[in-house]
């Protein structure tokens, strides 16, 4: 079974609030508007929309995987706003975006390259 704790999260709370602005000026970038995600599909579309996925996205987990996995070959911030939002009403799409993100650094670690990818909240 895959350790899912490879994933590196950043909570952009008080005592590391200037740490990750820093961060997130020298890091690639990309925003997700939790509230816009209220099901599979609008997942996906959101994703692939804000992540500039290619048109042949297939839609689904293991596609996701994939483009974000050659999105994050430089060190990259996906910042989730509205987590609180996710968590109380769509916890699975949540989950997988934790899930799949740290599938994404464990593939990375397991081919020895660096996991580059870090998942952010607003909690």
């Amino acid at each position: 079974m895959l350790n899912r704790k490879v994933i590196a999260i950043l909570h952009a709370t008080s005592h590391i609030h200037n740490r990750y602005h820093t961060f997130k000026n020298e890091m690639q970038t990309f925003i997700i508007k939790g509230k816009r995600l209220k099901n599979w599909k609008t997942f996906h579309a959101e994703f692939k929309k804000e992540m500039h996925f290619p048109d042949y996205y297939g839609e689904n987990m293991d596609a996701w995987i994939d483009c974000i996995d050659e999105l994050s070959d430089e060190p990259t911030i996906l910042q989730i706003e509205n987590e609180k939002y996710l968590k109380e009403n769509v916890p699975e799409l949540f989950n997988a975006i934790l899930e799949c993100g740290a599938f994404v650094n464990y593939r990375k670690i397991e081919v020895g390259e660096k996991p580059n990818l870090i998942i952010a909240t607003d909690y």
